[in-house]
C-alpha cells in the first residue's frame, strides 16, 4: 500500500511529524514501513510556464520554438520536441539552472541553430512512471488546467512535493489497505482525530429504483448490491489533484468518473464500478454465477471462458461484468456515457479470489475483495462517490439507492480482565491505560471490575480472540516499553551434536575439494526411481502429485545430480563437479510414513584441472573421484575401514565401478556412468558416487593417536608380480600388509602391465614396499627375512610370483 503523506494530512493532523518519524512510529506499532520516497527528490527549478507562440523550427521537421512566459519580465525562446506542443497550453517548464531527476541539469542550448533557454517537460522527465501518465500524455508533454498560475512551483501544482510511505501489510491487516484505514491507524498512534471526508448528496426528485431493478441470485457470494444513478454527467478528465493522488499510488488517470471510482477505492478501501447504463442493454442488474462455457469480453479486450464457480453481473442476460474482478467491455464508460450505474458491493473473497486466479487477474479491486472489505462502508463508499460525481462530473444524482441486501453482520465482541494482559505482556498497567488504548483505536468499550468488554468496529475484521486485543495494547503501548526480563532457571546452551558436526565437515571438505553444493528435488519419475538405488526398498508414489515427472520419492540422489549437470552443461558450463547431502525414502510395510535414510552423492564432468601455460590439462576420471572420497574418509578418521570392490551395476561403466566397504558391508558406489547413459545426458565422461552419509557418520572412530617423528632410516622394496587377472590389486595390498607385519610401514601401488608379452590370463603390477623400526636401524637380513615371508604368503594366497 502506498501512502501518500500529503493526502494522509486530510484526514488526520501531522503537523510537527515528518514523513520519516511518521514511518518510524508505524513500523514500531507493527506495520512494517518498507521505504519512504520524497517524490520531488533532486528537483528543482520547474515553473508552469504558458506557450505565447509556436511555430515550426526552420531547420528541423520535428522541432518547435516556443515562446514560453514563465512569470519573469519576458517570454524566453524554448525548443521543443514533443508532438503535442501547442500555442496556449499551460505546461512544466525547466529554466536555466534547474535540475531534473538523475541530476540533469538544465543549462542554455543552440539546437540547430536556435537558442534554447529551458526545457519543456514531460510527466516521465519529471521522475513519473510511464505506466502510471495519463494515456493522452504518454507520448508527450504534460499539458495543466486553463487555472493554473503561470511562474509559479509546477511540481507542488503536480502534489510531487509530497512523501510516499510504502507499507507492507500482512494478510491479516486488510484495513489499512484504505487511507481511512491507515488514518485510523496513524490517529491511534499519535493520539489524535480521524476527520472523516465530505459526503453531501443533493438527490433529484426522480429515483433510482425507476431506472433499475436488482436481483441477486448467488446470495452467499454477493449478500449485499447497492446501486446508484447519476445522470447527465460529462466525461471529461478528472481535477488535476485527483489525478496526481492516483498516479501516486500507482493508479493511471483516464477520466473523471473512472478516476473517482479508483479514489474511492484507495480511500475507502471500497471498490466499485460504474457501468454506462445507456450500454447496459437492460434495466436490470442480475448477480449470478455463470453458467459453464459462457463467455464476455472484460475490459482488457480479452475474450473470457466462464465456469460455474464464477460470479458474473449480469443485464438478466449476458454478463456486463466478472464480479469483483473487472468490468466487462459493452458496458465500459466512454467519452459519450451520458447515464452511469454506480455499483458499490460486497463479494464474498472465495468466489472473488476464484475468478481472479483463473482468469489471471489480478486487480486492485479484486486483492481487497480477497482480503475482505468492511461491510459498513459499501454505501457510505457509493454515496461518496456519487457526491464527487455530482461535484467534478457535473451529474444529478437520482434520489435513493436500489439494493439487495441479505447481508448480517454483527461488530465483534470480546472480553477481557486486566489480569490476563498484564500476565502475557509481562506489564502492570491500569484498567485507564487499557481504556485509553481502545479509544485511541476507537473502539467501544465496556468495564466491569476487573474486565474490559470491547465492541470491534467492522473494519477490523482481524480481531475476534483475546490474543488479538492483547496485541492491540502491546503495540500501541510500545513494545519497547514492556519490560525486559531473562529467564529463570538452569538453560542447556544450544550446540551441534556430534553427528551434525561431522555432516558440516563432510561439506566443508566437499567445496574445499571444488565441488558445489546442489539441492535438488527429493521427487522424480516413476522411470527413475529405481536407477541407482543402494537399497531395493519400494518406492513411494505421491496421492496428488503435480507432475508424473515429480510423481515418486527418490531412492537415489544421482539422477538429480546427472539433471544439475545436463542442465549447467547445455550452458556452456561443461568442467563442473556437484555433491549433495539428502534424504532418499524407502516404503516401512505397514507404516504410513516412509524411513527417511541420510545419502552422500557427488557427480564430475570435464575437465579437473587446466594450466594453459605449462600446456597440462586432466580430465576428470575414476581416480580423481576416489582421490576426493579417500581424502573424505580420512578426514572423518574411517579411511582404514575402508575398501573398494569392482562391480557392476546397471546404468554404470562395467570396467569402472567399484562398490565401497565399510567393514565388509556394502555403503555405496564410485564409478563412471555409462556411456549409453552419458549420451542420453549430453554429458562427456561423467563419474560419480553415492554412499550412505548414515553408516559413515555413524561408524565407530578410534581415539587419535600420534607417533613420534621416526629417528631412524626406512627401507624401500619394489616388487613386481604376475598374478591372474581377475585378482585385485586391492586383494594383494591386503596378503602384503598382513605378512609384512610391524615392519612393514605402507604399501603403494605404482605400475600395472598387462601387454603383449605377457602369458594369457596373467597382468604385472607393482607395488612399493616401505619397511621401519621406530626403535633402531634395520639390516638387510631383517628386511630380507620379512620381505621372504611376503613373498611366500603372495604365491600360497593368491599364486602371484615376482616377474622375472
Amino acid at each position: 500500500m502506498f501512502v501518500s503523506y500529503k493526502w494522509l494530512q486530510d484526514y488526520v493532523d501531522l503537523s510537527g511529524i515528518t514523513p520519516e518519524e511518521l514511518a518510524e512510529k508505524i513500523t514500531k506499532s507493527g506495520i512494517e514501513v518498507e521505504g519512504v520516497e520524497t517524490l520531488n527528490e533532486g528537483i528543482k527549478g520547474v515553473v508552469i510556464g504558458y506557450v505565447v507562440q509556436r511555430e515550426q523550427h526552420p531547420n528541423a521537421d520535428k522541432l518547435n520554438k516556443c515562446l514560453v512566459d514563465v512569470g519573469e519580465e519576458a517570454p524566453i525562446q524554448i525548443i521543443c520536441g514533443a508532438p503535442n506542443v501547442a500555442q496556449g497550453q499551460k505546461v512544466a517548464v525547466a529554466k536555466v539552472g534547474a535540475v531534473l531527476p538523475g541530476n540533469f541539469k538544465i543549462k542554455r542550448a543552440k539546437l540547430r541553430g536556435e537558442e534554447s533557454n529551458g526545457m519543456i517537460c514531460s510527466l516521465q522527465e519529471l521522475g513519473m512512471e510511464g505506466k502510471i501518465v495519463p494515456k493522452e500524455y504518454a507520448e508527450g508533454i504534460f499539458v495543466f488546467p486553463g487555472d493554473a498560475e503561470v511562474g509559479t512551483d509546477a511540481i507542488g501544482a503536480l502534489n510531487r512535493d509530497d512523501s510516499i510511505l510504502e507499507l507492507g501489510l500482512t494478510p491479516n491487516r486488510s484495513d489499512c489497505l484504505s487511507m481511512l484505514g491507515v488514518a485510523y491507524e496513524v490517529a491511534a498512534i499519535l493520539g489524535r482525530e480521524v476527520k472523516l471526508p465530505e459526503v453531501r448528496l443533493e438527490s433529484s426528485s426522480e429515483m433510482a429504483s425507476d431506472y433499475i431493478d436488482i436481483k441477486v441470485e448467488a446470495k452467499e457470494d454477493n449478500p449485499l448490491y447497492v446501486a446508484k444513478v447519476i445522470r447527465n454527467v460529462k466525461i471529461a478528465p478528472s481535477p488535476l489533484w485527483m489525478q496526481t493522488r492516483l498516479m501516486a499510488a500507482g493508479i493511471r488517470p483516464h477520466n473523471n468518473v473512472v478516476d473517482i471510482t479508483n479514489y474511492i477505492l484507495l480511500e475507502y478501501g471500497q471498490p466499485l464500478h460504474a457501468f454506462d447504463y445507456d450500454r447496459l442493454g437492460s434495466k436490470e442488474i442480475v448477480v449470478r454465477r455463470a453458467t459453464e462455457g459462457e463467455t464476455m469480453v472484460t475490459l482488457d479486450d480479452v475474450k473470457r471462458t466462464l465456469s460455474a464457480d464464477h460470479l458474473v453481473i449480469s443485464n438478466g442476460k449476458e454478463p456486463v461484468a466478472l464480479a469483483g474482478v473487472m468490468g466487462g467491455a459493452n458496458s465500459e464508460v466512454s467519452s459519450e456515457t451520458t447515464t452511469v450505474l454506480l455499483e458499490s458491493a460486497y463479494f464474498s473473497g472465495a468466489a472473488v479470489r476464484k475468478a481472479s486466479k483463473d482468469h489471471g487477474l489480478r486487480s486492485e479491486a479484486s486483492a481487497r475483495f480477497e482480503k475482505g472489505v468492511d461491510p459498513n462502508r459499501v454505501r457510505v463508499s457509493g454515496d461518496r462517490a456519487a457526491y464527487l460525481m455530482a461535484k467534478y462530473a457535473d451529474g444529478e444524482v437520482l434520489g435513493g439507492s436500489v439494493e439487495a441486501d441479505t447481508l448480517t453482520v454483527e461488530p465483534a465482541v470480546v472480553s477481557i480482565t486486566l489480569e490476563k494482559i498484564n500476565r502475557v505482556l509481562g506489564t502492570e498497567l491500569s484498567m485507564n491505560v487499557i481504556e485509553d488504548i481502545f479509544s485511541r483505536l476507537q473502539f467501544d468499550t465496556n468495564t466491569e471490575e476487573d474486565t474490559i468488554t470491547v465492541t470491534v468496529p467492522t473494519r477490523r475484521g482481524d480481531i475476534r480472540i483475546e490474543e488479538d486485543l492483547i496485541e492491540e495494547v502491546a503495540r500501541l503501548y510500545g513494545y519497547d516499553n514492556i519490560p525486559k526480563t531473562l529467564p529463570e532457571g538452569s538453560s542447556t546452551p544450544g550446540h551441534l551434536t556430534g553427528y551434525q558436526q561431522k555432516r558440516r565437515v563432510v561439506r566443508h571438505f566437499l567445496e574445499g575439494a571444488g565441488l558445489y553444493q546442489a539441492v535438488t528435488y527429493s521427487l522424480t519419475s516413476e522411470e527413475r526411481v529405481a536407477q541407482y538405488a543402494l537399497e531395493n526398498g519400494e518406492a513411494i508414489r505421491l496421492a496428488m502429485p503435480m507432475s508424473e515427472d515429480r510423481s515418486m520419492l527418490r531412492l537415489s540422489i544421482v539422477p538429480q545430480l546427472l539433471e544439475v549437470l545436463k542442465y549447467n552443461s547445455a550452458r556452456q558450463n561443461e568442467n563442473f563437479g556437484v555433491y549433495e547431502t539428502g534424504a532418499v525414502f524407502l516404503a516401512n510395510k505397514g507404516v504410513e510414513l516412509p524411513e527417511e535414510r541420510e545419502h552422500l552423492a557427488a557427480a564430475i564432468t570435464g575437465v579437473w584441472h587446466s594450466h594453459s601455460w605449462q600446456g597440462e590439462k586432466k580430465p576428470v576420471d575414476f581416480y580423481v573421484l576416489k582421490g576426493i572420497l579417500e581424502g573424505l574418509f580420512n578426514k572423518l578418521g574411517v579411511s582404514s575401514q575402508i575398501n573398494y570392490v569392482q562391480a557392476k551395476m546397471d546404468g554404470m561403466h562395467p570396467g569402472r565401478t567399484a562398490e565401497i566397504l565399510l567393514n565388509g558391508a556394502k555403503i555405496g558406489f564410485v564409478g563412471q556412468v555409462h556411456p549409453t547413459v552419458q549420451k542420453n545426458f549430453d554429458l562427456k565422461d561423467t563419474f560419480v558416487f553415492e554412499l550412505s552419509l548414515k553408516a559413515v557418520l555413524e561408524a565407530s572412530v578410534e581415539p587419535l593417536h600420534y607417533n613420534a617423528i621416526p629417528r631412524f632410516p626406512s627401507i624401500t622394496r619394489d616388487i613386481a608380480l604376475v598374478a591372474e587377472k581377475e585378482t585385485a590389486s586391492g586383494q594383494l595390498k591386503e596378503i602384503i600388509a598382513e605378512a609384512g607385519g610391524k615392519l612393514l610401514k605402507d604399501v603403494q601401488v605404482f605400475d600395472l602391465y598387462e601387454g603383449d608379452r605377457m602369458e594369457a590370463g596373467k597382468k604385472s603390477i607393482a607395488f612399493s614396499l616401505k619397511y621401519e623400526d621406530p626403535e633402531k636401524t634395520l639390516t638387510d637380513e631383517e628386511v630380507t627375512k620379512v620381505h621372504e615371508k611376503v613373498l611366500e604368503a603372495l604365491k600360497e594366497k593368491a599364486r602371484a610370483v615376482l616377474r622375472g
